[in-house]
């Protein structure tokens, strides 16, 4: 169906642009929450596996986490490509391309039997799923009104907290019972669902402009936006929190099945629940923002973060379980924040900029969440998680150094 003509209407600017309470303002969400869903179910999927395919292929426990690793190391690659290839078949096209070619990448890793090709085929997984993760806030930024915009982008992240809350909850316990290839198919089952329900519900783009620019002009673009300290700092936002949480989510598997705790895997499954609060926050992070300024949010998030990720330090269910909510929520209101942030201040091009943010957001993912391992083996759980409030306090550091100015000037 045309989206022009399903009973919604221009707003008191004549922008065309969908606005709250419109029928293609409703489509355009819940088909990009499926896409959250879809890409970040499958992109997570092994977090929750990790201890089990340790001990099948014989690798230790930051080698394990490369595949989580490998992924988000292909998706950061790929979002200034995908932005590039958006720019000539549009966000909404480009988005299903994308998901199609995840799902093809997930079924083929799950029937892989060797270490080597299984982490082949999670890098080429994430190249795939980089379309969905740059576009998604641009295409946003793109077709909604400017003042929702970040309530907007939280909706979307909202998403892809359940799609991370879904890929670990589901995997884990199957994969207990049936092996971890067992786990991450049911998963990409889940995928591909979502793919469908993304091409059925999503409204045609109303106001892309098909613009083939070559490559010359996304680096041009990707430059320009590089020569704003604001945004930079933006970006610095993602790389530092976004590796920060995938961290200790790499590792707090491995942290409670040792003693003193040793958690079955079925059990350390249910810390995943822990997401719901990122589900809640992201788009109360949005209202909030519009209350009270981007930089007061971003920065109050990511001090709870850090005060969640410190009582983790102490291994027990009644430290670690509200450490984790309060860890899980913050994190994804910061980000909420901070990923419209890099859409609305972009100087050379929004797909472009959006695009820098997710390359500093899942570049911080794959270099953390891999050294932490080293930490891990090397000193233990409570050196790990002070080495992620670390990357928090620099965060916060740099926020208030370039953000808070910023915020000021607006």
């Amino acid at each position: 169906m045309d989206p022009s003509r399903d009973g919604s209407h221009q707003d008191a600017e004549g922008t065309g642009r969908w606005a709250p309470g419109q029928a293609g303002y409703r489509r355009l969400l819940f088909g990009l929450f499926l896409a959250g869903v879809a890409t970040f179910a499958q992109l997570y999927s092994p977090q929750g596996l990790l201890p089990l395919v340790a001990a099948d292929l014989q690798v230790t426990s930051h080698e394990a986490a490369l595949l989580v690793s490998a992924a988000t190391a292909g998706l950061a690659l790929s979002v200034i490509p995908w932005a590039f290839a958006s720019d000539r078949w549009g966000r909404r096209r480009a988005i299903a391309v994308s998901m199609v070619s995840a799902c093809v990448f997930a079924v083929a890793g799950g029937l892989a039997t060797s270490f080597p090709l299984l982490l082949a085929l999670r890098f080429a997984e994430g190249l795939a799923h980089g379309g969905v993760a740059a576009l998604a806030v641009a295409l946003i930024v793109e077709e909604v009104e400017s003042f929702a915009v970040t309530l907007a982008a939280g909706t979307y992240i909202a998403g892809t907290t359940l799609g991370g809350l879904s890929g670990r909850l589901i995997a884990a316990p199957i994969g207990e019972a049936a092996g971890w290839h067992a786990g991450m198919l049911t998963v990409t089952g889940v995928g591909v669902l979502c793919v469908l329900g993304f091409l059925l519900v999503t409204p045609q783009a109303r106001h892309f402009v098909r613009r083939p620019t070559p490559l010359s002009g996304v680096v041009s673009a990707a430059v320009e936006n590089l020569r704003s300290p604001v945004l930079c700092a933006v970006y610095l936002q993602g790389a530092l929190l976004m590796g920060g949480f995938v961290a200790l989510y790499n590792y707090v598997g491995f942290a409670v099945t040792a003693e003193p705790l040793s958690w079955p895997l079925s059990v350390v499954a249910l810390l995943f629940l822990a997401y719901l609060a990122g589900t809640w926050t992201s788009p109360w992070a949005g209202s909030l923002a519009l209350r009270f300024g981007r930089y007061r949010v971003l920065a109050g998030a990511s001090l709870v973060m850090a005060a969640g990720a410190l009582l983790t330090i102490v291994q027990s269910p009644f430290t670690l379980i509200p450490g984790l909510l309060l860890f899980t929520g913050a994190f994804f209101a910061a980000h909420s924040v901070a990923s419209s942030w890099a859409g609305l201040a972009a100087r050379g091009g929004r797909a472009q900029s959006t695009s820098l943010y997710n390359l500093g957001y899942y570049g911080g993912s794959s270099l953390f969440g891999w050294l932490a391992g080293v930490v891990f083996e090397a000193a233990g759980w409570a050196a790990t998680v002070l080495g992620i409030v670390g990357l928090v306090l620099c965060a916060i550091a740099v926020a208030a150094l370039v953000l808070r100015r910023a915020a000021h000037a607006d």
